[in-house]
């Protein structure tokens, strides 16, 4: 049995989403510091931070957007489970509603967003939609 913490991760969000949450607090990865990156500069959360804790175990605190009391994020879909991996070439990633959304994808060049994928010609495995 394998733990998709990506997926909790992104759970973790749409929870505090859900709830109206200002902030939520999931552990910290270097493949969840990245997609927090990419959800940063992408205008998506406000920001976040790395919180060590007494224990062994480091946290992440995640700061998120609302505008006028509605929350930035419409919709975080995970694509690639690791039951089912997606992956997609440079010339066949496919836009999110028309452009408006971000695919969130992993390459060889790092976690990156589909427009930036396609304007370096990478492909990989597309992680999540954010709209």
């Amino acid at each position: 049995m394998s733990i998709d913490t990506i997926g909790n991760f992104l759970t973790a969000i749409r929870n505090a989403l859900l709830t109206s949450k200002r902030s939520v607090q999931v552990p910290f990865s270097k493949m969840n510091k990245a997609i927090a990156d990419v959800l940063k500069e992408e205008g998506y959360i406000r920001d976040f931070k790395k919180i060590d804790n007494d224990r062994s175990r480091s946290f992440m605190s995640i700061s998120l957007k609302y505008v006028k009391g509605e929350s930035v994020i419409h919709e975080l879909k995970r694509v690639s489970v690791p039951s089912r991996r997606n992956y997609e070439g440079a010339k066949k990633i496919t836009s999110v509603i028309g452009g408006l959304g971000v695919s969130i994808l992993t390459t060889s060049s790092g976690v990156i967003t589909d427009r930036e994928a396609r304007k370096r010609g990478i492909g990989g495995e597309v992680i999540c939609h954010v709209w």
